[in-house]
């Protein structure tokens, strides 16, 4: 009997080896004379124990790792293949706790499939979203969209369906979907995730959206550091244009949407929407000033829906399940779930798909298992390098927009950085200034040279120049900034610089008052 190992091809595993663990279980088994099956599968996201090798067994697959090469050879004498007991064992996959307290709705199949297997990904319910969106009016597709309560999975957590009813509403020859993936946030890998390991879900989202607005003509634009996920993701449209997923007669329906992959160049600021349009037109990925919005006036001058890869790759789901399903989950005006992923000083780092509500504790202990090097967690960075470094007083407020909003905090795109105390919040905050006179495009002179002064400001208080004065002029300066920027690039960099001194003012040399003399 064929025995299935699965061995991720995903680009966390092959960094430690994922192709050689694949490579030795084959030759071990050939010298064995045992019978496998290899399927290169995409990673669960249970980062810390890749390589993860799972086996097919009569129970459901069974889960060993991290696996080295060295650890091959003792799998199969301990009898890995029927699901045996081992030092590296977790037993059943689905009854890792990580996993099984998961709500994994647009992660559903990351781990389980072949991410180039359109056989596989229509056995777990692929392309019934396209399916039933072909069957319907595009304003209707658009309402599923709008009363799902989808938000964009980025920064703005713009409603996802009033853009889409916008670029729907607006009259022209020709209008583009675009897809960011320029995922440059410290601390996220879900994009990439579902870049390699479920490539499907993205096409198909967008191809949904094609049809919902009327677009005819798709992008994918990705970051040059992310060489597995393109390659991934060219073959995988190769795959659906020959299959009738996407081309000029979407499966019989005489609707049209085709699709392509652009690379960036490593710009952060491209993952603004509008200085991406302009990378993709082939310019310098400047800032564009709004109004126009994309959505009327975008790339190449016509309306252009523009969504990160989180958000329509949810969008199957929503068409297959429908709205009120997706709605169900999560809290407030924060519907459905977010991918967060667990980085930085972190025991179990990883990917996390949970409803909206969860709390941050929940998410740092409960889940990562607290920090890596064992010490006591002093801050959590939420929301890429640009947010809010989150003190342990805020780590009990339930995750969702408007929440963290409330106290100047950013869910963004769900990437969690932990820090433990041995953290100097004075230097991060000048990172965090550092990082932005480096990435500004230079357009507005908030982002440009407020950054550059803002480094030059906190360098005198961590050496205690007048240090009161200069902290009032780094509040200032920070004010500039969030109010006169043109984008978000300048518009959030005070957030971790104000979120430091506001918490960790000790990190800076200043005074803490004392609460209990007050």
């Amino acid at each position: 009997m064929t025995v299935t190992v699965y061995v991720p091809r995903d680009s966390a595993a092959l960094a430690v080896g994922a192709d050689r663990v694949a490579g030795r279980i084959a030759d071990e088994a050939a010298a064995r004379g045992l019978d496998i099956r290899i399927v290169r599968n995409g990673s669960r996201g249970l980062l810390w124990l890749e390589v993860l090798v799972e086996v097919a067994t009569p129970a459901g697959r069974a889960a060993y790792g991290p696996v080295s090469v060295a650890d091959v050879a003792g799998l199969f004498d301990a009898g890995f293949l029927e699901g045996a007991a081992h030092a590296l064992g977790h037993g059943l996959t689905d009854d890792i706790p990580y996993l099984k307290q998961q709500e994994r709705l647009t992660f559903a199949r990351m781990g389980i499939t072949d991410p180039l297997s359109l056989s596989d990904y229509q056995a777990h319910q692929g392309f019934a979203g396209l399916r039933r969106a072909l069957a319907m009016a595009p304003a209707d597709v658009v309402q599923q969209v709008l009363d799902s309560g989808l938000r964009g999975r980025g920064g703005a957590a713009f409603p996802a369906g009033i853009k889409w009813k916008t670029v729907l509403a607006t009259e022209a020859a020709q209008k583009y979907v675009v897809c960011n993936a320029d995922e440059g946030d410290s601390g996220t890998f879900s994009d990439r995730m579902t870049m390699e390991g479920d490539p499907f879900m993205l096409i198909e989202g967008m191809a949904i959206a094609g049809i919902a607005t009327g677009a005819t003509q798709g992008y994918v634009y990705v970051r040059s550091e992310y060489p597995h996920a393109i390659a991934t993701l060219n073959e995988a449209i190769r795959l659906a244009e020959a299959a009738g997923f996407l081309g000029a007669d979407i499966l019989g329906s005489g609707r049209r949407f085709a699709l392509e992959v652009r690379k960036g160049a490593g710009s952060y600021v491209c993952g603004e929407e509008t200085a991406l349009l302009e990378s993709i037109e082939g310019k310098r990925g400047i800032v564009r000033a709004k109004p126009p919005l994309p959505a009327i006036t975008g790339l190449f001058g016509q309306p252009t829906l523009i969504n990160n890869v989180i958000t329509l790759a949810s969008v199957p789901l929503v068409l297959a399940r429908g709205a009120q399903f997706y709605r169900d989950f999560g809290v407030g005006r924060s519907r459905g779930t977010l991918p967060m992923q667990l980085a930085g000083n972190i025991k179990h780092g990883g990917l996390v798909e949970k409803a909206f509500g969860v709390t941050m504790r929940e998410l740092i202990y409960g889940y990562g298992g607290g920090s890596a090097s064992g010490r006591p967690i002093k801050a959590v960075q939420v929301g890429g390098p640009l947010g809010a470094y989150l003190p342990e007083s805020q780590w009990d407020v339930p995750l969702d927009y408007e929440a963290y909003a409330a106290f100047g905090g950013t869910v963004g795109h769900g990437g969690i950085v932990v820090h433990d105390d041995t953290a100097d919040l004075s230097k991060l905050a000048r990172y965090a200034m550092e990082f932005c006179a480096i990435e500004s495009c230079g357009k507005c002179t908030p982002c440009r040279i407020g950054s550059t002064r803002g480094v030059e400001v906190i360098d005198k208080i961590r050496g205690d120049q007048n240090r009161a004065q200069q902290v009032i002029l780094l509040r200032d300066l920070c004010n500039t900034m969030v109010n006169g920027s043109l984008c978000a690039m300048g518009g959030m960099t005070p957030f971790p610089v104000l979120s430091a001194l506001d918490h960790f003012p000790q990190d800076f040399g200043l005074v803490v008052p004392d609460r209990e003399a007050a």
